[in-house]
């Protein structure tokens, strides 16, 4: 039985950590603009994650089907359609972001095609040196400006795995506080049926000896009659 109660647990954090995940890719895809390399890296990370999450929920029903204790059971199928609640709605906030990120990539594609086409025309009428310099300030701008979303990229994945962790570790430490109270009940249950057990022990011994004091009692009374009435049966005749 501790046993399976252990095996539970453990699902119920590996579905906490693979939630927590998916969220977490959910939010980087919804911020992503480019490129659509990184796009699909996060698509391969977030259905992995998807899959790891409906893997937990399977083994969480197959526990749940072999569990003897039909409220226990009704429990975690109830437990279980929660999850399932949770993961749809994953899978439909996954779907919407992985819309909306390629439409902004495409749009920002788009604009730097116009862009482009713009400036080659008008470098068609500047002379060679003035393009050169432009170009040079052109590529140094690209740089910076590379080098900014790349660094606003970096700090944004630190934010996340840093929320991510912090979210895991605080569902850790309620996972373990229910534990340890549901513990502590269940010793102060197994502490009150042994009060229960030695109360009905001692009930039956007060009852075992009140029919004898009944019955030494109803003997006394028998004697004195008899005695009173052997002496009156003397008195008399």
């Amino acid at each position: 039985m501790d046993t399976e109660h252990h095996a539970i647990e453990f699902i119920r954090q590996d579905i906490v950590k693979n939630h927590l995940q998916v969220t977490a890719v959910i939010q980087d895809i919804q911020q992503c603009i480019g490129p659509l390399e990184l796009l699909n890296k996060l698509n391969a990370e977030g259905r992995a994650n998807i899959a790891a999450l409906k893997s937990c929920i399977d083994k969480l029903i197959s526990l749940a089907e072999r569990e003897s204790s039909e409220k226990k059971k009704v429990e975690l199928l109830a437990e279980v359609d929660t999850y399932r609640q949770q993961l749809n709605t994953s899978l439909a906030a996954f779907r919407k972001a992985n819309v909306v990120s390629v439409c902004v990539i495409d749009k920002l594609a788009k604009k730097e095609l116009l862009s482009m086409s713009k400036e080659q025309q008008e470098m068609l009428s500047i002379p060679e040196e003035e393009q050169a310099a432009i170009r040079r300030r052109h590529d140094k701008r690209n740089l910076a400006n590379t080098s900014s979303q790349l660094s606003d990229k970096l700090l944004s994945i630190s934010r996340h795995l840093a929320e991510t962790t912090q979210k895991s570790a605080d569902t850790l430490d309620t996972l373990i506080i229910s534990s340890d109270k549901v513990t502590t009940t269940k010793d102060e249950l197994e502490h009150q049926q042994q009060v229960i057990v030695q109360s009905g022990k001692l009930l039956g011994k007060y009852g075992r000896r009140e029919v004898t004091d009944k019955a030494l009692v109803t003997l006394a009374f028998a004697f004195f009659l008899a005695c009173v009435f052997y002496i009156l049966q003397k008195r008399i005749f």
